[in-house]
């Protein structure tokens, strides 16, 4: 991981983490309400068995340069480990600063009905520059749905469904029980990660260092 990133990294972090998001009032761009969430349970998108008793769940906001940046790392984290961890992506769309954000998750909440969730994740965040200040990138996300061999037809009306904002609702409601205030943020094991790693090797030790407790209870 080389300096510059890094360097690009702290930065984007430091300017954005500790700076409350949002409110039980907020709105998302299309009109839902991020409270309205009681009737569906938060969503459950998993890599990894955990076979060393070690859960990470990453709150996330497609629209966010952090996340956009932390994506490599992340990603390499999941490679590394395995099945020895559970990796787990939760929807957290910071809609006051991030239009796009919801709508983001609303594709790749659609795209998860037809078993590409994370590969829809993946373009979201690699192709973040291309589509975060559109002023409506339904279109792009649905070309993304058509490259990844979905139906587009059902993609589209999954994006407009209910259940589709009712899950994305309900990562919202279980990340501000969490006290998640800004993305990305990481809890490992129930524990929240108050100051981010800055680099692969610092992920890694928080991981390994989870992964030592476990093994002595």
């Amino acid at each position: 991981m080389n300096k510059q990133f890094l360097a690009i990294l702290a930065v984007i972090i430091l300017g954005l983490f500790g700076i409350l998001m949002l409110t039980s009032k907020d709105k998302n761009s299309n009109g839902d309400s991020s409270s309205n969430s009681s009737a569906t349970s938060a969503t459950e998108h998993v890599v990894g068995k955990g076979e060393k008793n070690v859960t990470i769940v990453a709150y996330e906001d497609f629209q966010c340069p952090a996340c956009a940046l932390f994506h490599p790392l992340v990603k390499q984290i999941k490679a590394d480990y395995g099945d020895q961890i559970k990796f787990q992506f939760r929807h957290f769309p910071l809609v006051q600063i991030h239009p796009n954000a919801y709508i983001a998750s609303r594709a790749a909440e659609a795209a998860s009905k037809q078993g590409k969730f994370f590969e829809m994740h993946d373009l979201l965040f690699e192709q973040q520059d291309s589509w975060k200040s559109s002023s409506d990138p339904t279109e792009q996300f649905v070309s993304y749905g058509s490259q990844l061999g979905l139906n587009v037809d059902q993609l589209k009306s999954d994006m407009q469904s209910e259940a589709v904002s009712g899950a994305i609702n309900a990562d919202l409601k279980a990340g501000k029980d969490a006290n998640v205030n800004s993305t990305p943020t990481f809890i490992i094991n129930g524990r929240k990660i108050d100051k981010n790693p800055q680099s692969l090797d610092e992920f890694k030790k928080i991981i390994d260092d989870e992964i030592a407790k476990s093994s002595q209870q």
